[in-house]
């Protein structure tokens, strides 16, 4: 019988992502060690203590965190998923660009200069509109469309006063009049396993930002296309953004090294995951006092990323985004659900649940399946009292 692989997770929260992934390896017999970046410590006099490891899966939230620790393992000598140089390219806008021109895969124009005046006369060359972004960055974040020479102006100022390292270099895209969506595709080692389109009214489509998945047929030319982005990266499970131009077809524009994959589960508007924490866009049911605790943090932890003193009560804040989700509905709704982690919403506006416990599927179905008194009881420690509505109460 062959040996199963000790495997490392080199985490940061558990999000749904990883409880899948640890949900996985259970399933299959696989020893796994959680590795929490926030308590890690590498030891360079001590290599030999991470060749415990066959492997070990990069899931860090923090890019520089992963980029480091990858660095070192590598010097280790143990293999990682993925590896350090994947991780290098795939987490820097710059690097990704060059290698897929430099292995010929078709990507949208692209300029690069270093001062506000070379900016300015690199998107005029280009032509207006043009898109802005961070050479190293993720969700969607930093990114700006530029219509006109004002614009234009105003934000490479901005960019050249804020003079932190995101906005030193300046990186500049043609921008693409795709048709309110775009591709990611998914790509382990040579095979396209699955893909998605991610559909917004707004000119960013990303998931992260409020975009909508649907399932996109994973077709030869889109698996060519995308094998041949990911080789030019250096391989191994990598997410890529294809746009869909009017006049010359797919375009690979950006790649990831760090899949997130719970948006690409069911790409269902009308499925809740309730359950444990799982990170600051999770969703997570619980009773009411609880769920304002869980909304409480969530929002402390937000403030806590800017500077200055702020006074805020988060019981005020969560009553106030109650009554705004009465009026809410669609995606709107669901978000809003998510965020104020209520139970009681998720089984009132959503068909199907899913209640996860450490990693594990307790329940999936009906609400009134998923949510029995006993099985909240387990999951949550609490005693539940619940009170279920006629048919005819229930939404549209």
């Amino acid at each position: 019988m062959m040996k199963q692989p000790t495997v490392g997770v080199l985490r940061s929260r558990v999000r749904v992502e990883e409880k899948l992934l640890l949900q996985a390896f259970q399933d299959r017999g696989v020893a796994v060690s959680l590795l929490d970046d926030r308590e890690l410590v590498f030891d360079f006099a001590r290599a030999d203590e991470w060749r415990r490891f066959d492997v070990v899966l990069e899931r860090c939230i923090n890019h520089s965190r992963a980029l480091y620790a990858l660095r070192i393992l590598d010097d280790f000598g143990v293999a990682a998923v993925n590896r350090y140089g994947v991780a290098l390219v795939c987490g820097n806008k710059l690097e990704t660009t060059s290698a897929l021109a430099r292995h010929g895969v078709p990507t949208p124009r692209c300029m690069v200069a270093f001062t506000p005046a070379s900016a300015l006369r690199a998107i005029e060359t280009l032509g207006y509109p043009v898109v802005l972004k961070p050479a190293v960055g993720s969700w969607g974040r930093l990114l700006s469309k530029v219509n006109d020479r004002d614009a234009a102006e105003a934000i490479l100022e901005h960019k050249d006063t804020l003079g932190s390292y995101h906005h030193s270099i300046f990186y500049i895209q043609e921008y693409v009049d795709k048709p309110a969506r775009d591709i990611r595709a998914f790509v382990v080692g040579d095979e396209t396993i699955c893909a998605i389109y991610r559909y917004s009214d707004h000119w960013i489509t990303n998931t992260a930002r409020g975009g909508r998945a649907e399932n996109c047929p994973a077709t030869p030319e889109l698996d060519r296309l995308s094998v041949a982005a990911a080789r030019a990266v250096g391989g191994g499970i990598v997410a890529i953004d294809l746009l869909e131009a009017p006049v010359g077809g797919r375009t690979p524009a950006e790649l990831r090294s760090e899949v997130e994959r719970r948006r690409t589960e069911t790409g269902d508007a009308n499925t809740w995951v309730v359950g444990e924490r799982t990170g600051p866009d999770g969703a997570v049911a619980v009773v009411a006092a609880d769920a304002i605790n869980l909304f409480g943090l969530d929002l402390y932890a937000r403030l806590a990323r800017e500077s200055g003193n702020s006074v805020v009560s988060p019981a005020s804040v969560a009553i106030a985004l109650s009554m705004v989700r009465a009026g809410a509905v669609g995606q709107t709704a669901a978000e809003m659900d998510a965020v104020l982690h209520d139970l009681g919403l998720a089984a009132h506006f959503f068909p199907r649940l899913m209640l996860l416990d450490g990693g594990r599927l307790v329940a999936d179905g009906p609400p009134g399946e998923v949510l029995a008194a006993e099985r909240i009881r387990d999951v949550f420690q609490v005693d539940p009292a619940l009170v279920r509505l006629p048919l005819e109460a229930a939404p549209a």
